[in-house]
């Protein structure tokens, strides 16, 4: 049994119409009509176009429209479908005692490496020290001048080499005994590491 394209043409050649004549009646482009015959389906429009080109061609060719459509109908190619094996699903989110375990055990872990990483940070480090008598350049008499400030509660403070005692709430103050050779006043604050932070407070003595 003939198939569409040869149909069209033989009905063509039998009435010595060239493409070209055949492009002037239905407004079809020769490229698509030379397609059609030699059955070259990938350099044809979508199907529906297609068969729109057949309908008009055999209307001028005067071949029967109903016969036309079913052979080409048999003739044409299925459309391939991409069929994925393993088709992307998303899976319905469910929450299980599994996934409270890990997120559980994940926080601790995270809160728990965060601390030690905070208290050796804070072990490291010099501890803070607010110095807030005496001022910088500050004028003493009477023998002796008010030195207290703040720093961390585990920190030993030492003035111009003497112990203080720090309170519970890391604060400290002593009064320190000066002479007029007495030019500053030399704070240090020491870690339990051994690391110091120092303030030094120029003092002039009357």
């Amino acid at each position: 049994m003939k198939k569409i394209g040869e149909i069209l043409k033989s009905a063509r050649v039998n009435k010595k119409y060239s493409l070209e004549y055949i492009e002037e009646l239905t407004k079809i482009k020769t490229p698509f009509i030379d397609a059609i015959e030699e059955q070259m389906w990938d350099k044809l429009p979508p199907f529906p176009t297609v068969l729109g080109f057949v309908k008009s061609l055999s209307a001028t060719l005067e071949i029967d429209q109903n016969f036309a459509v079913a052979v080409l109908k048999r003739d044409y190619p299925p459309k391939k479908l991409n069929i994925n094996p393993k088709p992307d699903v998303m899976s319905k989110f469910t929450w299980s005692p599994k996934l409270t375990f890990t997120i559980g055990v994940s926080v601790i872990l995270v809160v728990i490496l965060g601390y030690l990483i905070f208290q050796y940070s804070h072990f490291v480090s010099p501890p803070d020290l607010s110095l807030e008598s005496p001022k910088e350049g500050q004028i003493v008499s009477g023998g002796s001048v008010s030195v207290f400030g703040t720093t961390e509660t585990d920190a030993k403070i030492v003035v111009n080499n003497q112990p203080v005692l720090v309170s519970e709430d890391g604060k400290f103050s002593v009064s320190m005994g000066v002479t007029k050779e007495t030019e500053q006043v030399v704070v240090k604050a020491i870690s339990r590491s051994g690391k110091e932070r120092t303030v030094s407070r120029k003092i002039d003595v009357q």
